[in-house]
Order: structure tokens, then sequence, then C-alpha cells
């Protein structure tokens, strides 16, 4: 008798793993937008937004027109002084305020229980509120633009601004907010006070940073190793207009490996 058993094609199989794999991904990728825009528009609903774009453009203002003679005293065209502070504002305001009640204020409130047993999973938990985060930092700086602009494009023109090291100075301070931002999820994600968050964020990034002002100081291997640490080491050829790709590589390496712990302690509450 002649077999009719139906084999099943590889081809055939290949397309609808293939389909299944991509009907996968694109629900992903829906659940992790959902989650952002929800967290974003609750950043607006509250003062956070307000008070963190507000005051950093008002702080810069003031380091960046009177502190120590200002702009004017440094007699050249140059957006310097701007990527000196923008570091210290994000350490010191920006990212513990905005990351301290990403996960913290869910934990408190009750609802990480319910958003974690939703059809999300805690990796697009993760990723949709650092990606709310990290939009909100990346609005700050694109609101920082209206400095060089204002100066040097319009209403003023006070000079022929190279623009080069400046799109280089914002390179490191997105790759500084987005490794900060990860470093401010992962202890979120530690506690249900977001006033213990805020200053764990704080004591970190600011430990991070003030490492930086000693390599100068500390050569050979110990110098050596506070700089590969250091934040602000990092971040200095960025400010200087010159692109490090070992400072990519690390501001990269340390966002990624916080947002793995992050998901680890959001993964760890079901099983408590």
């Amino acid at each position: 008798m002649k077999n009719t058993t139906a084999t099943a094609d590889p081809g055939l199989m290949s397309a609808r793993e293939s389909r299944s794999t991509a009907t996968t991904y694109n629900g992903s990728q829906n659940n992790i937008l959902t989650i952002a825009r929800r967290e974003f528009r609750a950043y607006f609903d509250s003062l956070v937004a307000y008070v963190v774009i507000g005051g950093s453009l008002l702080a810069l203002g003031l380091y960046f027109f009177l502190f120590h003679g200002g702009f004017w005293q440094v007699d050249r065209v140059t957006m310097a002084r701007m990527f000196e502070f923008m570091p210290v504002a994000l350490v010191v305001l920006v990212v513990p305020l905005i990351t301290m009640r990403s996960l913290a204020e869910e934990t408190r409130a009750g609802t990480i229980e319910l958003l974690i047993t939703l059809p999300v999973t805690d990796a697009e938990v993760i990723l949709g509120k650092y990606f709310a985060a990290l939009a909100m930092i990346i609005i700050l700086l694109v609101a920082t633009l209206a400095y060089p602009i204002a100066m040097f494009i319009f209403p003023w023109h006070l000079g022929a601004l190279d623009w080069g090291p400046v799109w280089a100075g914002y390179l490191g301070l997105f790759l500084y907010a987005a490794a900060g931002t990860s470093v401010g999820m992962l202890f979120s994600s530690l506690t249900d006070s977001q006033i213990i968050a805020f200053f764990m964020t704080w004591f970190t990034l600011g430990f991070v940073f003030v490492l930086g002002q000693f390599v100068e100081y500390l050569p050979g291997v110990l110098g050596d190793a506070i700089s590969f640490l250091s934040f602000q080491a990092r971040y200095a050829p960025f400010e200087r207009g010159l692109i490090d790709t070992r400072a990519v590589i690390y501001f990269i390496s340390v966002s990624v490996l916080c947002l793995l712990f992050a998901f680890r302690s959001l993964e760890s509450r079901k099983w408590s």
C-alpha cells in the first residue's frame, strides 16, 4: 500500500516560525511603547517634568552667563561651559529625580504586582520605564540647544561656532544620561521608597563623578583603575569635542548591566 503520510514542508515550517517570531517581536515592541507612553505622561501629570526641565535650564543659564564672569569671560566662541555644567546637573538633580519613582512608587502603591501579572514581561516593564525616563532627559538636552542657537544663529550672531565639538558633547551627554538612568532604574527597583532611591542614585552617581577628579593626581595602575570606573573621566573626551569609542562601549555596557540587574530584581518579586 502506498504511504500517504504527509511530510511537513521544512520551508512552510520555517515561514510559520518566522511569522510567529515577527508577531512576538511586534507584540513586545508595542508593550514597551505602551508602558513608555504611560510613564512619560505621568511625568507631565506631576511636577517632576517641569521642575527638572525648568530648574536645569535656569541653573544652566546662571552658570553659563554669571558664574565667574560667565561666557563673556571665556573670550572665545565655545559652548564648553555648558558641557562642564550638564554632567553635574544630571548627577545632582535630573537623573535621581526622574528615576526615583519609576519602580519604587509602583512598589509602594502596590501596583507593581498588578503590572507584572499583566500580559507583559518583566523586561518590557523595565525597558518601557527606562525609555520613558531617558526620553525626559533627551527633551532637556534638546531644550539646551536654545543656548547655542540663540547666541550663534538667531537672534544673535556672536561668531562662527564649530558645531563638531558641540555634537560630540551632546553625544557624550546622551551616553552619560543613558548610563546614569540605568543606575537610577536599578536602585528604584530595589526599594519602595522614592527618597531612598533618590539618595542611592545621587550618592552612586556623585561618587563615580568625583572619582574623575582624582585621576590626574594618581598615576599608574591606581589612576588607570579609577579612570576606568569614573563617569567623568569617560565623559572628558566628549567635553573636549572628541569621540572615544572605548567610552561609548563603557557607557553602553553600564546601561545594559544595570538594566539586567533591575530586571532580576523585578523578577525576584514573583517568588517573594
